[in-house]
Order: C-alpha cells, then structure tokens, then sequence
C-alpha cells in the first residue's frame, strides 16, 4: 500500500490539476510533502516502536495511512491534499521500518532469506504498478479511487495485525534525541526536496542548490552531533558491523542507479518510442513479473553461493541488464523488451533480497529498531538521489543537443551512467568475509587446511 501510493499519484496529476482548479507544477507538492514527512519521521519510527510496543506502533501507522488516504479522496484544495498527504507520510514513516522490525524479532535468523525475499517484493513491485495502475484509474474512474483503494487494504491490514503481530517493545529505554531528530528531520528532508526537484525545472536551479546545501549541511551537524550523543536517533555506530556498513553502504550506491530506472523506463518508452501509458505500462510491469518469481530461488542461491558472491556476481549481472536497456531503440521487438525487463527485474530483486538481509544478519537484538530505521532512511535517500539523478542526466541531455524535447537517443547515455553508478557498490562488496552473514544464510564456504597436529580431519 504504501510503496504503491507513492508512485501511482504521479500519473493522476493532470486529472487532480483539472479537479481542484491547479497548475499540475503546484500539484507537484502533494509528492514532495509525503516525501518530506516520510525523511522528517523515519527515523523516529525505531525509538516510538521501542517506547510504545511494535503491534500497537504498526496498526497505529496503518491507522493514519488510511485515514490519510481517506482525507486525500475527498480534498477539495490543494492545501487540503498537502495536508492529507503529510499524514499518509507520518503512516507510512512508521509503517514500513516497524513492519520490518516486527518480522526481524518474529523470524529465525535461518529464515530470514525467505522472509526477506517476500519483503522485498512490494518494494520493486510498487514503482512498476503505480504508473500504468494511476492511468487505468483516471482514465475509466476518478482520481479520487487512487486513495479510496487503501481503505479496504489498511482495514485488512488493521485485522490481520491485531490478530498476528506480538506487541514486542525494548525493557531499557534510551532518550528520545531531540536534537538529532530536528538536524536528521532537516537534512534528509533538504536533500529529498532537493534530489527529487532536480533537473525537473519545477523549481529554479539556485533554490534547488540551497535545498541540497542545507540538506548536506544538517547531515553533517548530525555526524558530529552523534559522535558525542550517548544515544542518537540514528545510530552511526552500527557502521561498525562489517555486514551492516557494506549492506547500507554499497546497497544504497546499487540502489541510486536502480532507482532511476521507475523513472527513466517510462519516459523513454512514452517519450523516445510513442506507446501510450498503458503499453508502456504493460512492458515496465514485466520487471515486477521478475522480481515476483524470484521469492521462490532467492534462499537457495544465497545459501549454495554465499552472500559476497551473490552480492558481487549480481551487481554486475543486474547493471549489465541496465547497460543493455541503452540498446532499446523504437523499432525493438515488445517480446525482447519483455524478456530483457523481466530477467533484469529478478537479478534486481535478488539483490535487494541480498542486501536487505545481510543488512541484519549480525545486528544485537537490543539494536535491531535502530538498525531498521537506519536501513529505511538510507534506502529513502538513496531512491530519491536515483529519481533525481536520472532526471538530472536528461536534463543535462537537452543542454547539450540544445534541445527542449527528448528525443529516444537522450536516454541511452543516462542508462549508461546509472550502470556506472550500480557498479560502484562493489567496492563495499569485494571487501566483504567469504563468510559474512553465513548464520542467516546458511552457505559454508570450504574451510582452510588445518595445520599438521590440529586435530582429525
């Protein structure tokens, strides 16, 4: 629900312009505030669920998600909407890393491959859906169905975590760290607003500067602040476990370069080929298909391979698919792009499933709330520098032709460059222990020789 609803608004903007008597570029605030709400409580969702219990946190979350997506049906004004929106954002702020944090406590360390390749899936299958899903609503309903749908999901999902879902809560508690939560809320927001505005011509390239100068800014008072905070709202010194700071790390290079992809696929296929939002949404949901039928291999390939190998194999598989969406040209075969889409999603959800996991394979129980509100402000931050990226390399595209319509050979060169991007995560790779993570997945790699008198062999 949530990773759907953040993408399936972006279609239904002219519609929502035309409804509440709007300029679509001022309707662009109703994406940028749930993006800014989401950067603001992320990191606050690991302390409440700690405070307040994870089952009565989570339901609370879906509670405000739906209300949110009520409030967002029926606005009226755009003010309205905004307002709406920053409450799905607060749902969704404490939704996401606090579901997450419930299925870490639930889940046997030897089964958290398998858990984790079931999470992954809404994360890689929202961005494709909610484009062609946005169309095929305003164009046969209204736009308002857009929010209505989650009530009936966000009900279920009220039940269904009473029902299931223990109340598991921290006994020692740490003091909520105001001031790292204003320098955190300040600079993921600055750089979020920033990022997502970038090359998009929404708002002038001085004041686009300023958002990502006060982002970076705000980030690094946080770095010196937590240095000497005993306990910080994010805790950097989970960067100390070797499997976490390579999985945050090189994950979120990896991901910068894939998460350009929701954005520039679309473009490309609507823009440079001429097919309609529905056949291209119809194409980009074959990466979905991929990362669908990849929950089932995921726990085997990890445990015959390995994390590292897995993790460095699959970056480069999954950018080389990348590399080779720079071929696509109008006159490709749709079967060929189907395939090439489909491969490259379940490589991608592999990966994510890989990452995701290490992430936590060596966390301390009494650190894992802030393991996983760390996760999800790195993973946030590190989709929305894609967004903005591979917007920024088109933009940089018409400047270059001396152009103000992209043409289909503008993308080529920003598929390139994002595959640039994925492929740096193997520096944070390579590095990583033959063994890192081995307790979760259960691969043994071949032990050394023993040394003469050691002991039976």
């Amino acid at each position: 629900m949530e990773n759907l609803d953040s993408t399936v608004i972006a279609t239904a903007l002219p519609q929502i312009a035309a409804s509440l008597g709007e300029d679509p570029l001022r309707l662009n605030l109703a994406i940028t505030a749930y993006l800014l709400s989401l950067a603001v409580f992320i990191p606050l969702s690991g302390w409440v669920a700690d405070r307040y219990g994870a089952r009565r946190v989570f339901r609370a979350a879906i509670v405000i998600f739906t209300v949110g997506s009520a409030c967002c049906g029926l606005a009226n004004s755009l003010p309205e909407l905004v307002a709406a929106r920053i409450l799905q954002g607060l749902g969704g702020a404490m939704m996401v890393p606090v579901g997450r944090l419930v299925m870490l406590r639930a889940v046997p360390k030897s089964e958290l491959v398998r858990a984790m390749s079931y999470l992954t899936v809404p994360a890689l299958v929202g961005p494709v859906l909610g484009p062609p899903l946005g169309g095929l609503i305003v164009t046969y309903s209204s736009w308002r169905w857009i929010f209505f749908i989650n009530l009936p999901i966000g009900l279920l999902g009220i039940v269904l975590a009473t029902l299931f879902i223990e109340d598991v809560r921290e006994t020692a508690m740490w003091p909520l760290d105001v001031r790292g939560f204003l320098l955190a809320g300040l600079g993921l927001s600055g750089l979020m607003f920033g990022f997502e505005t970038a090359g998009r011509g929404v708002l002038p390239g001085s004041l686009v500067a300023v958002l990502l100068a006060v982002g970076a800014l705000a980030l690094a008072l946080y770095v010196l602040h937590a240095r000497v905070n005993a306990a910080p709202i994010i805790d950097l010194r989970l960067l100390s476990i070797p499997t976490f700071a390579g999985a945050i790390i090189g994950g979120s290079i990896f991901r910068i370069g894939i998460g350009a992809l929701p954005f520039l696929l679309p473009l490309m296929l609507q823009l440079g080929f001429g097919l309609s939002p529905f056949a291209s949404g119809l194409l980009t949901f074959a990466s979905a298909a991929g990362a669908l039928t990849m929950k089932f291999t995921a726990a085997p390939i990890i445990r015959a391979l390995g994390f590292r190998v897995v993790l460095i194999g699959n970056a480069v598989i999954s950018s080389l698919f990348m590399a080779g969406y720079s071929l696509f040209q109008a006159t490709t075969p749709h079967w060929l792009i189907f395939i090439a889409l489909l491969a490259g999603g379940f490589f991608r959800s592999l990966q994510f499933t890989s990452i995701n996991t290490l992430a936590f394979a060596d966390v301390p129980a009494g650190l894992m709330s802030r393991a996983t509100s760390f996760q999800s402000m790195a993973q946030q931050l590190s989709m929305s520098i894609g967004v903005g990226t591979g917007a920024l390399l088109l933009h940089v595209a018409l400047l270059m032709h001396d152009r103000s319509v992209l043409a289909a050979g503008d993308f080529a060169a920003a598929f390139l460059a994002v595959t640039l991007i994925s492929l740096a995560s193997l520096f944070f790779f390579v590095p990583l222990a033959p063994q890192a993570g081995a307790e979760v997945s259960g691969h043994r790699a071949r032990s050394l020789p023993r040394e003469s008198g050691s002991g039976p062999p």
